[in-house]
């Protein structure tokens, strides 16, 4: 029996506070008076621009007394000028904070236009990796609240935003503590008439970032764990978010799974990302469906070096063999009931198309922390594997 929505019900303060449970984003406008929201610009994408739960939250505001003007020239894997053209519509309206309404793609967009805010003259100053922005770098910087309509990249609980730079053709990170939101909704009702297929993708992209924040090197064991029970609760509930739409349960739950992806992706991500970036970068494939046909093969290469970790995971998982080749018929198995495809060569890819990517892929800076080292053609032998589908004999 399906336990009762109602029961899941809680307000976290890692490492941001969230109000999570079913219909608790009539709690928005109390939620921007509590971020000293008083004119919030709402960003978010064409698609739910027109969709009634967006009207009804911008109503619910107005009702109270917080006009929220929306910006929606967002498109899938946002650049720089979308942000850019979202800051001008924030500073054109006088507006004094943000909501990131929708997936990834009007999340992300909305931090950056946080990170404009502070006046910061290069934005790419702000990549991954490169030295520690300092406290008073967020000066200026607006208060954001997520509230996500997919359970997938868990971007609401994260300072770091994936932005596609068209003039390099690649997707580049940028991490600076302005654009951590100070405050998430997760309401199952806003994600329950996403389509199967983005269920499906959304779900597949929580699933590895949980798994490769669980498998990256470095000692965090607060982020081991959330990426475990993660990957738990992807594997108990995907499935059924995907069949029966409306179920409130599955859709919880799998918010979840995308929260905890979120907060464990401070561990690290590692190849996975590191391979579908170009992908994303380069084409409309959705990012999360790219993720879901790279992992296996992925993890194949990783194998040396995780398999010992992978077995843990699959005791906690409860599989029948803890090891490693129990997980990954797991992972494929869930692959199949979904209806993802087993290789590249499904989503149109052939082996020109993806020689021209290993380049992007090895100056990608989620490279540096797959467990096991990636070389030119390591990238180019989990591609060509990726292609083909050859997983071992296992497929």
């Amino acid at each position: 029996m399906d336990q009762d929505v109602n029961a899941l019900r809680a307000e976290w303060e890692q490492p941001i506070h969230i109000r999570f449970g079913a219909g608790r984003t009539a709690e928005l406008p109390a939620l921007c008076r509590a971020q000293a929201m008083r004119r919030p610009l709402l960003v978010t994408d064409p698609g739910v621009a027109g969709l009634s739960i967006l009207r009804e939250a911008v109503a619910s505001c107005a009702g109270q007394g917080i006009p929220v003007a929306v910006f929606s020239d967002t498109r899938s894997n946002p650049t720089l000028a979308h942000a850019e053209a979202g800051f001008a519509a924030f500073m054109a309206g006088g507006h004094d904070g943000l909501i990131a309404f929708g997936g990834g793609t009007a999340i992300e967009t909305a931090k950056v236009i946080g990170l404009l805010a502070t006046g910061i003259a290069d934005p790419w100053s702000s990549e991954f990796g490169r030295e520690q922005q300092s406290p008073d770098s967020t000066s200026g910087a607006p208060p954001i609240i997520a509230v996500p309509t997919t359970a997938g990249s868990g971007a609401e609980v994260r300072s770091i935003a994936m932005i596609t730079d068209p003039a390099e053709r690649r997707r580049r990170v940028l991490d600076h503590p302005a654009m951590l939101p100070g405050a998430a909704i997760l309401d199952p009702v806003l994600t329950i008439n996403l389509p199967p297929a983005l269920t499906a993708a959304t779900g597949m992209n929580a699933l590895a970032h949980n798994l490769e924040a669980f498998c990256a090197p470095g000692f965090d064991p607060m982020a081991e764990s959330n990426a475990a029970e993660g990957i738990r609760l992807v594997r108990a509930n995907l499935p059924t978010a995907v069949r029966e739409g409306h179920n409130l349960s599955a859709r919880a739950h799998m918010l979840a799974a995308a929260m905890l992806g979120g907060t464990a992706f401070r561990r690290g991500l590692g190849a996975i990302q590191a391979l579908t970036d170009p992908i994303a970068a380069t084409t409309r494939i959705h990012h999360g469906l790219a993720t879901a046909v790279l992992t296996p093969y992925v993890l194949i290469h990783n194998r040396p070096v995780i398999a010992d970790r992978i077995g843990r995971l699959a005791a906690y998982l409860g599989l029948d063999h803890p090891d490693f080749d129990s997980f990954l018929h797991c992972l494929l198995s869930l692959r199949l009931e979904l209806g993802i495809p087993h290789s590249l060569r499904a989503l149109g890819f052939d082996g020109d198309r993806l020689r021209a990517m290993v380049d992007m892929a090895l100056a990608d800076p989620f490279r540096g922390t797959n467990p096991r080292p990636l070389e030119r053609e390591d990238i180019a032998g989990i591609y060509d594997r990726a292609l083909t589908g050859d997983v071992g004999g296992q497929g």
